[in-house]
C-alpha cells in the first residue's frame, strides 16, 4: 500500500468532518440561559413541535399557512426550514442570523391576504402575529426543558432568559419591548390571546398534521417503520402532555392525563440519557432536521468561533450591513402600496432554501 496515498486519503477524510468555525458567538454564547436551555435535546424535539402546534390556534397565523400548503405538500421541508430558523436564532453567528433574519421577512412577504372567517386582513409579517410566534416558541421551549429536562431555572436564570428572549426578537418585526420579562408576565400575555384564538378545521387539520413527527422523518425501509411509529406517537403524546386543557380542547386533541403522568418520568429518562452524549444529539439532529445539524454542530462539538465574542442585533445589522426586520417590513409595505402588489397563493421559499449553513464559509 502507498503510505504517502494513504496519508493523503486521512488528511482529506479529516478535512471533511472538519466544522468550520463561526465568525463569532452570535447574541447569546455559551454563558447565556439560551444555550443552556436550547442546547437541551427537550428543545429542538419537544419544544420545537408544541410551538408550531399551539402557533396554530391563531386564525390569521392559520390562514397564511393554509395558503401556502406546504405543510401538507412538503411537510419535511417546512419542517426542516422552519426548525433551522429557529436555531439559527438562538445558535448561529451574527451574520447568519441577520442574514437569516433578512430572508424571513422576504420569504413572509407576500403571505398577506384575508381571513377566511372574519373577513380581516392577515400579514405575516405583522408585528403582533410574529409576537405571537415568537413568544410561542420561547415559552415551549422552555417549558419542556422544565418538563422533561432538568427542570425550573433560577428566577434568576429565569430573568436572563426572558431577557435573551427580547434580543432575539430584534430578528423578527415585532417590538422587543413587548416581550414579558417574567413567568406571571408570559401568564398574562397568553391570557390576554386566548379570546381571539379559534380552532377552525383547517387548524385542528394542521394541528393534527404537526403532531405526528413522521412528518419530519425520512424516508425509512419497511423493518424500521413500526419503530418510527413508536418514536412519533411517543413524541406525540408528551407534547400533548405539556399543553393546557383549554388549548386541547381548542384542538380537538384528547388525551388522559394518566398517560400525562406516566410519560413525564420516561421521557425525562429518555432525554436525559441523549443529553449524555454530543455524539447523539447531532445524529438525532441530522436525522430529523439535515438543514438544522451545521447550525448546531459548532456549539456541541464545540468550535470556537474566530471571534469569542457575541453582539448586539442592532450592531449586527449595522456592521453587515442588512436592514432590520422593521425596517425591511416598512419599505416591503412602502412597494406593495406603490406596486398593488398580490399575495402568494401555494409560494415556494426558494430564498430560504439558498440560505447558506454558516455565513462565514457559505453555509447555514
Amino acid at each position: 500500500m502507498n503510505t504517502a496515498s494513504s496519508t493523503r486519503d486521512r488528511r482529506m477524510r479529516k478535512a471533511k468532518t472538519q466544522v468550520e468555525p463561526p465568525e463569532d458567538y452570535g447574541f447569546f454564547g455559551p454563558d447565556s440561559i439560551t444555550w443552556k436551555v436550547w442546547g437541551y435535546p427537550t428543545s429542538l424535539t419537544v419544544g420545537f413541535q408544541r410551538a408550531v402546534v399551539i402557533e396554530e390556534l391563531d386564525p390569521f397565523l392559520i390562514a397564511a399557512v393554509d395558503d401556502t400548503g406546504k405543510i401538507y405538500t412538503q411537510p419535511r421541508i417546512r419542517y426542516d426550514h422552519t426548525l433551522r430558523y429557529f436555531a439559527i436564532a438562538a445558535f448561529a453567528d451574527s451574520r447568519t442570523a441577520t442574514k437569516a433574519a433578512e430572508i424571513l421577512v422576504k420569504v413572509h412577504g407576500r403571505a398577506f391576504g384575508t381571513e377566511p372567517i372574519s373577513g380581516n386582513a392577515y400579514d405575516a409579517n405583522d408585528p403582533g402575529q410574529q409576537l405571537w410566534i415568537h413568544l410561542t416558541a420561547w415559552h415551549s421551549i422552555l417549558y419542556a426543558y422544565e418538563m422533561y429536562g432538568p427542570g425550573k431555572l433560577t428566577p434568576e436564570e429565569e430573568g436572563r432568559y426572558w431577557d435573551e428572549c427580547a434580543i432575539a426578537a430584534e430578528l423578527q418585526t415585532c417590538d422587543p419591548a413587548d416581550i414579558p420579562r417574567t413567568r406571571e408576565g408570559i401568564r398574562e400575555y397568553f391570557a390576554r390571546e386566548r379570546p381571539r384564538l379559534a380552532a377552525s378545521e383547517a387548524a385542528q387539520a394542521m394541528m393534527h398534521q404537526l403532531l405526528d413527527a413522521k412528518v419530519m422523518f425520512p424516508p425509512v425501509p419497511w423493518f424500521l417503520r413500526p419503530g418510527a411509529w413508536v418514536v412519533s406517537r411517543t413524541l406525540r403524546a408528551a407534547t400533548i402532555a405539556t399543553m393546557p386543557a383549554w388549548q386541547r380542547a381548542l384542538g380537538g386533541l384528547h388525551q388522559p392525563r394518566i398517560v400525562d403522568r406516566l410519560l413525564r418520568p420516561l421521557m425525562t429518562l429518555v432525554f436525559w440519557m441523549v443529553a449524555q452524549s454530543n455524539t447523539a444529539q447531532l445524529l438525532l439532529l441530522r436525522w430529523i432536521s439535515p438543514s438544522t445539524y451545521p447550525v448546531v454542530e459548532p456549539v456541541l462539538r464545540p468550535v470556537l468561533p474566530r471571534r469569542l465574542v457575541t453582539t448586539t442585533p442592532a450592531e449586527a445589522f449595522r456592521r453587515h450591513g442588512v436592514d432590520t426586520p422593521v425596517d425591511a417590513y416598512r419599505k416591503l409595505l412602502d412597494r406593495r402600496t406603490a406596486s398593488a402588489e398580490r399575495s402568494w397563493s401555494r409560494h415556494t421559499d426558494e430564498q430560504w432554501s439558498n440560505l447558506p449553513a454558516a455565513a462565514s464559509s457559505g453555509t447555514a
